[in-house]
């Protein structure tokens, strides 16, 4: 059975950058749940990031907080934990949160940390797709449900 990696704070776990989760409710995750067939991660706390921790934004391929911390190497090795676990797991689907440095698929934060969206992607959607995994945000979970299907 297709094992799909998701981000875990759509399943509602406290590992976002202000320690709360972003319950995604939708009653496919429940299934897939119930199933077997979701493997959550969050790449920044992969990478060795504390919950709570400052927020980060893309800046010129780095990843910075809003305190001017350089914290691009923690991302980095998140998105590599993602994509061995991805292998692992013969994952070709994967679930992740919109906007996130690590997890936007179609946007993310443009660097000011004023709150600005802009096409891009996170670091982890961003290595997950260039190893040929597909990437769906949130918003995505019709076409998500659509591509599964499919197999």
């Amino acid at each position: 059975m297709e094992k799909i990696l998701v981000s875990s704070c759509l399943l509602g776990k406290p590992v976002r950058y202000d320690g709360t989760g972003h319950t995604l409710s939708h009653p496919q995750i429940t299934t897939w749940q119930l199933q077997g067939r979701i493997v959550p991660l969050c790449p920044e706390v992969a990478g060795g990031l504390p919950t709570p921790r400052p927020a980060a934004e893309i800046i010129e391929h780095r990843v910075m907080t809003i305190e001017g911390g350089d914290v691009t190497t923690a991302f980095k090795l998140g998105a590599q934990k993602a994509l061995q676990i991805c292998m692992f797991h013969n994952i070709r689907f994967a679930l992740l949160k919109e906007s996130s440095p690590s997890c936007g698929r179609n946007t993310i934060y443009d660097g000011t940390h004023k709150g600005n969206k802009i096409a891009g992607m996170g670091l982890t959607a961003e290595i997950l797709v260039n190893n040929g995994i597909e990437v769906f945000s949130e918003s995505q979970m019709p076409a998500l449900i659509k591509a599964l299907a499919k197999d």
